[in-house]
């Protein structure tokens, strides 16, 4: 485990590297999107969609908005809280 700027890092590097193979890369058998969507649900692989990352963006960010800081720092404004455990990122985003 990393910290942020080295995981932007990798994710950046990773990134790359899949626009480099991109034209090497085979040709999917089924190119419509909704393909995708199918295979990891016969896989029982849990996902989000970019609506559902909206809807847990709201969360965290409504999250950061109720927070009642410490005695002292109640002032203090957080942009978002963060959830972290994948289980209830998926739940929040597919609810």
């Amino acid at each position: 485990m990393g910290l942020i700027g080295h995981t932007k890092g990798d994710a950046l590097e990773t990134i790359g590297f899949l626009l480099e193979d991109r034209l090497n890369l085979p040709a999917a058998q089924n190119p419509d999107p909704q393909a995708i969507i199918d295979l990891l649900e016969e896989r029982g692989i849990e996902y989000t969609t970019w609506e559902g990352w909206n809807k847990l963006d709201a969360h965290e960010a409504g999250l950061g908005a109720a927070w009642a800081g410490p005695a002292g720092l109640d002032q203090v404004v957080r942009e978002r809280i963060k959830v972290v455990p994948r289980e209830e990122m998926i739940r929040i985003s597919r609810g």
